[in-house]
This record gives structure tokens, C-alpha cells and sequence, in this order.
């Protein structure tokens, strides 16, 4: 049970960010293809629209957690490592739900982008460890070590790319203060297709600081498995040839 009282515990996020990840997935990977293979349908899809409008708060949590993640770890090369690992594994799940394809070099999932997020953030600390009474280098190389994971995601043409990039940095450099983090990230979103991704921030502006229940790996494995199992809903339909990108 929730207790808005006490606040929000990590893992009750993570659930709020997996289910409205699921979300916005069927209704991105199944109906729209459901759409194009069956016809259009008026009430179908003012509910795709509804399904996608939920999902906008997805993503924006999950940032927050990777920030909270990478801030708590014990092993930050562990945490890279397992992140890589999963991306590797959820990229043909990936493509197979939205591509129709095995491989699709023009899109990468989200997990992509959370690593590069989080090699974005382990950048920075090193600048800021290395010239911790030196601002302006610090700044300077914040700088440069942002342009380049936003580059980095825009090229591979990642999920989110280099917004997703951006956000994760915007809340990671206002970590210190909570009302100024949440801030911060909230204006990140502020571009058309994500707007309603901001009220994300209210519950993270809820969140407590306390773990939750251990569910360390259960998103890794959530996340290629429940586009897997979307996709193989989509063959049962006859419909999984169809692209949904």
C-alpha cells in the first residue's frame, strides 16, 4: 500500500514507471499495429492516445532512478557493466516490437539511452573529483562531457536520444536540492511530444529516500520480456509484420 504521507520509496516508483511503461508500450507496439492491420477505428484510437499520454510518465522516473542509482552504488563499474549487458539483451526484443525486424540500426532502446546517461554521469564526477577548487574547468568540462553524451545518443538514435541525455543531466547536477532537481528536470520535458511527462515530477517529488522492496534486477528482465511477449501477441494477431515506427 502507498502512503502519501510517508512519501514514495524507490521501488514504488520503479512500479509506477514499469506499469506505465507497459502502458504505453502495448499501445505503441500492438495497437497501433492493430490500426494499420485491421483498419482505423475512432474510439481504438482515442484509447491509443490515452494509453500514450500515461506512458509519458514512464521515462522521467526512470531518469530519476538512474540519478538515485548511480548516486548510491557501490560498484559503479558493476552498474555499468549490468547495465550494458541489458542493452544488448533488450535490443532485439526491441526491434522485433517496434521494428518488426531482428536488427534496426535507425532505433535503440531506452536502455541505450540509460547507459549513456549514466557513463554521462560517471563522466562528470571524475571532472569533478579531479578539480574539485577549479569551477570553471569543472563547468567547462561538464560541458563538454554533456555535448558529447548527447552527441553520442542522438547518433545511435536512441530512444529519447539526446532529450533523454539532457534530462538525466539536468537532474543530476541539481541532485543536492530536491525542489531545484525536480525543477530542473520538469523544464527538460517542456518540448511538445513530452509534455505531459511532467507530472512525473510530482512523484518524484514524493519520493523519500528509502529503497523499497529489493527489486534490483526485476526491470532489467522486465523490460526485453514484456516487449517479447508483446510481440508475440502481435504474431497470434497475424499482425507482427507490421512496423510500429
Amino acid at each position: 500500500m502507498i502512503y502519501l504521507s510517508k512519501g514514495l520509496s524507490g521501488s514504488t516508483l520503479k512500479w509506477i514507471a514499469i506499469v506505465t511503461m507497459f502502458i504505453d508500450h502495448v499501445a505503441a507496439a500492438l495497437l497501433v499495429r492493430i490500426l494499420w492491420g485491421y483498419g482505423y477505428s475512432e474510439g481504438l484510437h482515442g484509447i491509443y492516445d490515452i494509453m500514450r499520454a500515461i506512458g509519458r510518465v514512464a521515462f522521467p522516473i526512470f531518469c530519476f532512478l538512474l540519478v538515485e542509482g548511480f548516486l548510491h552504488t557501490r560498484n559503479v563499474y558493476k552498474y555499468i557493466g549490468r547495465m550494458a549487458v541489458f542493452v544488448l539483451l533488450a535490443e532485439i526484443p526491441f526491434d522485433l516490437a517496434f521494428s518488426a525486424r531482428v536488427v534496426a540500426w535507425n532505433d535503440q532502446s531506452v536502455m541505450l539511452t540509460l547507459l549513456i546517461g549514466l557513463l554521462t554521469m560517471w563522466g562528470c564526477s571524475l571532472i569533478e573529483k579531479k578539480w574539485q577548487e577549479n569551477y570553471i574547468v569543472q563547468w567547462i568540462g561538464f560541458a563538454v562531457c554533456l555535448a558529447v553524451g548527447m552527441r553520442l545518443a542522438y547518433w545511435c538514435q536512441t530512444d529519447y536520444a539526446h532529450y533523454g541525455v539532457f534530462s538525466i543531466m539536468a537532474m543530476y547536477f541539481f541532485r543536492k536540492e530536491r525542489k531545484l532537481q525536480v525543477l530542473a528536470g520538469a523544464l527538460s520535458f517542456l518540448w511538445e511530444e513530452e509534455l505531459l511527462a511532467i507530472l512525473a515530477f510530482l512523484f518524484i517529488y514524493l519520493y523519500n529516500g528509502q529503497r523499497g522492496m529489493k527489486m534490483k534486477y526485476f526491470f532489467y528482465a522486465f523490460y526485453p520480456l514484456h516487449l517479447l511477449l508483446i510481440y508475440l501477441v502481435a504474431m497470434i494477431m497475424g499482425i507482427h509484420f507490421i512496423p510500429a515506427v
